[in-house]
């Protein structure tokens, strides 16, 4: 195990609260959850013990916006997205001890005291504030209430708080022609009360607790710290004013409530004493869990949560003055889908539940992959393409391929029973010292938070494995030296039996059907990673079957054209019309000479991609246009049709062709055209009025 300050009896384990207001996707899943059960399952395999905790985070403007936009009521929002998240969660094999929520009666009680606690210390700052006000609606506005202008990138559909079009942080103030989101109306400043967390109190304690006592934790994490603590902090508002959340419990405060950054990480606190209160017998008393100095706290989030874990939350814990602090916040960077951001708003993502309907049984590819490709230290990206070949290439080919020969030739061989471990020679020996080392090496990565790594050590495990068989040929072998064949199968099925125990933190469900396919009936400890006496001779085998099968082209093509859709459906929903250009005056326009004609012929032009050559029925003996749009219609779609086109240009000639018109099409939002028709037919050469 890593080596830490002290040797700590018991470990905490949180991950970051998803916002129920929407379902999770795999930047979710990548940078918080599965590093956190890898983390979690991997103790419980070293017999450490150990508490897992999550839960949706139910409070906040997202979720009242939603219901707004829905017509139902925030309580209705969470209700159903904490049910799709904790099921989605639950199918990835995501082993929480608790999943709760903030909407809880114990979590509003706790949240209250808390709070009450430190205000009957005298901890937090009353001040009043300017804040922008809904005169029509009768209300305060959070920042996400209140619409307008970026003054950066001209988006007219920035929030308060930042703009989803080009990503920079706001204040309302900086928005131009701010609206509000709930009337519609300019909203007009005025003076609020608000309570809150004198943060720059705290900056000394901080300073040392972070930068000096914890130099060991992630750079990206120490760094952020440093930057916020070289700026200096600032006081911060625990309240708000709005109708949702968990009101303030003080005298004065009707229509405020908590602010969801304060409430949502007393959720770990409250989700640990609702599950201790449920089963005292096996988890004790929850304040064991959080105030113990004995107890590790670890909490699994991504980057834009390290403020508040590392600096804001530990400060409210300090100031309450009994509770333990985080000895690690092993945070992660973001995760790109290819190549671009993870974007919710625009529907461009991978979302879970989805991907578990649509790639049914696959949980732990995604897993593997996910991991394989974890965004420890800096932002990294999925694609499909990827996906499809860490699949077909690394668990198919080797980890599948290895354990499906070593079954599959002892089933043949020896009737599916393990064999004799006869006299080894030095090759054997080396494989099983290659093995050893590796085994170290996935110890200490996986000790230190290093979980990409370390997977690919346990994949080398099953390298090792691969080259074993395929160095030693047993199916050579076996008819001049069945004895020799029997020592190769044992070495086999040992390592076999190891890859059940390696792989079992990142891919559960596998290393469950490997299992039963060995005829084990419980997980081995991790200490017994490395012994190659896990399987006795005699030993009956299950049923060997394909740990893992191929995914073809087709299964990541429609992935891909998912995400084109998507796009394709945002680019459409924020199209705006060209600004109309300069004025022409009417007699200009009548010169203009527009009329229909039918296409009798269409070809391509040669060595021109954009180019078709029309033949027209303009009523008048036929003429031909050269149009550029081959890239948007392919020539037999427009034979036979009846076109728009402007008759009375002066004739150019393209690609040694004259061209006596122009065909008229219509732009698209996303830059396809389409060619102007009339509704209904009219003969050829009809004037366009």
């Amino acid at each position: 195990m890593e080596e830490t300050k002290q040797d700590f009896k018991r470990t905490l384990i949180t991950s970051a609260l998803p916002y129920a207001n929407g379902p999770v996707h795999i930047g979710h899943f990548a940078g918080v959850y599965l590093p956190a059960d890898i983390y979690a399952r991997y103790l419980r395999l070293c017999g450490r013990d150990v508490l897992f905790v999550g839960g949706s985070d139910e409070h906040g403007v997202p979720i009242t916006l939603r219901a707004k936009k829905e017509g139902v009521t925030p309580q209705d929002i969470v209700d159903r997205y904490h049910a799709l998240i904790k099921d989605t969660f639950e199918r990835f094999g995501v082993s929480f001890d608790i999943y709760s929520r903030t909407s809880s009666e114990v979590h509003h009680r706790m949240a209250s005291e808390f709070f009450r606690t430190l205000y009957d210390k005298g901890v937090f700052l009353e001040k009043e504030s300017d804040q922008y006000y809904d005169e029509e609606a009768g209300q305060f506005l959070a920042d996400r209430y209140i619409t307008g202008t970026c003054p950066h990138c001209g988006n007219e559909h920035a929030y308060g708080d930042q703009c989803e079009r080009c990503g920079t942080s706001l204040s309302p103030t900086e928005l131009i022609n701010p609206r509000s989101a709930i009337s519609g109306s300019a909203p007009v400043m005025r003076s609020t009360k608000h309570w809150y967390l004198p943060l720059d109190q705290y900056e000394p304690f901080l300073r040392q607790w972070i930068l000096e006592d914890h130099k060991e934790w992630k750079p990206n994490v120490y760094g952020q710290c440093k930057s916020w603590l070289d700026m200096g902090l600032q006081p911060r508002a625990v309240s708000r004013d709005l109708d949702w959340g968990i009101p303030v419990p003080v005298e004065g405060a009707e229509g405020k409530v908590l602010y969801v950054w304060f409430d949502a990480p007393i959720g770990y606190i409250s989700n640990t004493k609702e599950l201790c209160d449920a089963q005292p017998e096996r988890y004790g008393s929850w304040e064991t869990w959080w105030k113990d100095p004995e107890t590790r706290m670890l909490h699994f989030i991504g980057k834009d949560n390290i403020v508040f874990h590392c600096i804001v939350f530990p400060t409210m814990l300090r100031a309450e003055g009994s509770f333990i602090l985080p000895d690690n916040v092993p945070a992660n960077e973001f995760l790109n889908l290819e190549g671009d951001k993870i974007s919710t708003s625009q529907n461009r993502a991978v979302w879970l539940n989805e991907y578990l309907d649509e790639l049914p049984g696959k949980q732990d590819v995604l897993r593997y992959v996910l991991t394989a490709n974890a965004p420890e230290t800096k932002d990294n990206d999925f694609t499909w393409k990827d996906f499809q070949a860490r699949n077909n290439n690394e668990l198919v080919a080797i980890f599948g391929n290895f354990v499906n020969r070593a079954l599959v030739l002892t089933g043949k061989y020896f009737d599916g029973v393990v064999p004799e471990c006869g006299e080894m020679d030095d090759y054997d020996r080396a494989t099983l010292a290659e093995f050893e080392s590796v085994k170290a090496e996935l110890v200490r990565l996986l000790d230190t938070f290093h979980f990409r790594d370390a997977q690919r050590e346990a994949m080398n495990l099953a390298r090792i494995g691969n080259k074993y068989l395929a160095d030693t040929e047993p199916w050579k072998r076996f008819a001049t030296d069945p004895a020799r064949v029997q020592t190769i199968l044992h070495v086999a099925l040992q390592i076999t039996a190891n890859l059940s125990i390696a792989f079992d933190p990142f891919l559960p469900f596998t290393t469950e059907k490997l299992r039963r396919m060995l005829a084990i009936d419980a997980p081995f400890a991790w200490d017994r990673l490395g012994d190659f006496h896990l399987l006795t001779a005699g030993h009956k085998l299950g049923k060997a079957e394909l740990l893992f099968e191929k995914i073809d082209d087709e299964v990541i093509e429609r992935q891909v054209q998912k995400l084109l859709d998507a796009k394709h459906a945002n680019e459409v929903a924020e199209h705006h019309a060209a600004p109309i250009r300069e004025a022409v005056a009417f007699d200009d326009f009548t010169r203009l000479d527009i009329r229909v004609g039918r296409v009798t012929e269409c070809t391509k032009v040669p060595k021109a991609d954009k180019l078709l050559q029309f033949k027209i029925d303009d009523g008048l003996g036929g003429r031909t246009i050269v149009s550029g749009i081959a890239k948007h219609y392919a020539p037999e779609e427009l034979v036979g049709r009846q076109v728009c086109f402007v008759a009375n240009l002066e004739p150019r000639r393209i690609k040694g062709i004259t061209s006596e018109g122009m065909i008229l099409s219509a732009e698209g939002a996303d830059g396809c055209l389409a060619v102007i028709s009339p509704e209904k037919e009219v003969e050829p050469g009809s004037a366009v009025k």
